[in-house]
């Protein structure tokens, strides 16, 4: 999202306020001023929080869908695990890969995925950061692309009600948190294009980023189809007619991949037989009533959304960041963006994020029903979008207060950002530490039983007892007083057992 006029020039280096190397006369490396030093200050604050959530990843044990999708892989490898989701599951064979990847190292698998996962999404959030703002012809303090990029992740990953299922549980997370990161890093190619090969290239990876998305999440496919759709729309009042082709050319093609992607998926036997097993047919989705207890449960979600304060720090990031970008004084190539128009870029962002959030949730009710305003993890398909668009609104506000306040009101509204900023990350690490007490507690359970099935095993037993290890409302075997045994044929199985028995006492 554009925060200054387009007229200026393309910066070296997009995070650098002076446009100039970092080293001083003589080679050597300058001190940071204090606005960049302020900026890594408080970036460390949500960076440490994700190292924090990071580490107590080690603390993840396989549970729920992964008993089932562990075997699989052990017996029939990454290519069994995008067989089942194809004929049996539910069709999403660009999910059976990232679940085959993870599950090849069973429980090393899942304990590292939070700390992979992480850093994906900085990365990606950092340079979506770094390459707008060199588009926007825009150059910031050092350290200031970062600060966004860290408490976006921070936000997107640790504000949700149910942080497990958004960050430590790989099944769930590999459908509705990465996927639509992965999608947002399908346009890193095209922001950062300026040649023809470049360009082709771009092209080539949103066509197969597309494809991928399609048959890897129906809701990052929703929400994308919303995206290039409104960039289809409103192309023209965003950038110049020079580059306008190749945002049409480029939209276009990343559409058709996510149509491909998804027709593959929606045709799939397990598609089929999922939509069977949970009535969700077309006609259902479509039906009034449907539509009608869709809104609601949107309406929900976005009262749970809107009253969760630390959603704040976002907004704040985005406000430090319009305050304190300045036009770039170097660079080279011909103007990109036509000059920044507020009020339609900001309702344009809104409008959005209401849109493929409805939309999203008509796709999951039918499977979710009312608890689709209580899944947490699926609202992560478009979350990503919303803090994006805060961001983005963060920055037209301070933006607008650079352009226009007098000399003691915007540093007083950096400072008010910076304990926002500050409070948010602080916020966040209460309920983290509590859920990583609770994690701590269910591996060593965990690792308990595990040897003990396993030593049955190897004696011979057929039938071993099995105490559940919930975390988190995680499912396991022989829940609600015993009358669901779901998956306890797949624990059975992982730990080559005819079968488990319900036990209340761990070994």
């Amino acid at each position: 999202m554009a925060v200054g006029a387009s007229h200026m020039t393309v910066p070296r280096e997009p995070d650098d306020s002076s446009g100039q190397p970092g080293r001083g006369r003589g080679g050597r490396w300058r001190l940071p001023s204090p606005v960049a030093a302020g900026a890594l200050l408080l970036a460390a604050l949500p960076l440490a929080l994700l190292a924090a959530a990071a580490w107590l990843g080690r603390h993840v044990r396989p549970s729920a869908d992964e008993w089932c999708f562990l075997p699989v892989v052990r017996d029939q490898g990454i290519g069994g695990m995008i067989g089942k989701f194809y004929v049996t599951d539910n069709g999403r064979v660009g999910n059976g890969l990232l679940v085959g990847l993870y599950a090849q190292f069973p429980v090393a698998g899942h304990q590292w995925y939070a700390a992979v996962s992480t850093l994906v999404v900085v990365a990606v959030l950092w340079a979506l950061v770094v390459l707008v703002l060199r588009r926007a012809r825009q150059s910031a303090p050092r350290g200031l692309a970062l600060l966004v990029a860290a408490m976006v992740t921070a936000v997107f990953l640790l504000a949700t009600p149910n942080t497990y299922k958004t960050l430590y549980w790989p099944a769930g997370s590999v459908s509705h948190t990465v996927a639509p990161v992965l999608a947002c890093a399908a346009a890193l190619p095209a922001l950062a294009a300026g040649g023809r090969r470049s360009r082709v290239a771009a092209l080539a990876v949103v066509a197969a980023a597309g494809v991928f998305t399609g048959t890897l999440s129906e809701e990052t496919s929703v929400v994308a189809l919303v995206v290039l759709g409104g960039l289809l729309l409103l192309g023209r009042r965003l950038v110049t007619d020079r580059a306008w082709p190749f945002l049409r050319t480029w939209a276009l093609t990343g559409a058709a991949g996510v149509a491909v992607g998804t027709a593959v998926l929606m045709t799939s036997p397990g598609s089929l037989r999922r939509r069977e097993r949970f009535g969700a047919g077309t006609t259902s989705i479509l039906a009034p009533d449907s539509l009608l207890a869709s809104a609601r449960g949107f309406a929900r979600i976005a009262e749970t959304v809107l009253t969760t304060w630390e959603y704040g720090g976002v907004l704040a990031a985005g406000f430090l960041l319009g305050l304190l970008v300045r036009p770039a004084r170097t660079g080279d190539g011909p103007a990109v963006l036509r000059p920044c128009r507020p009020l339609p870029l900001a309702c344009a962002g809104v409008l959005a994020v209401l849109v493929s959030g409805y939309l999203c949730t008509v796709v999951t009710h039918p499977v979710f029903g009312p608890r689709v305003a209580t899944a947490a993890r699926t609202w992560n398909d478009y979350l990503l979008l919303y803090v994006l668009v805060l961001a983005g609104l963060g920055a037209l506000l301070g933006r607008s207060l650079r352009r226009r306040g007098a000399r003691p009101w915007p540093v007083a509204a950096a400072a008010a950002a910076a304990v926002l900023y500050a409070a948010a990350a602080v916020g966040l690490a209460v309920p983290l530490h509590h859920l990583g007490q609770d994690m701590l507690v269910r591996a060593g359970q965990w690792d308990r039983q595990d040897a003990s099935l396993r030593a049955a095993a190897a004696r011979g037993a057929e039938v071993a007892p099995y105490t559940p290890t919930p975390v988190a409302g995680m499912l396991e075997p022989f829940r609600a007083g015993g009358r669901i045994a779901w998956p306890a044929r797949c624990v059975a199985e992982y730990y080559r057992l005819e079968r488990i028995t319900r036990s209340t006492r761990l070994p």
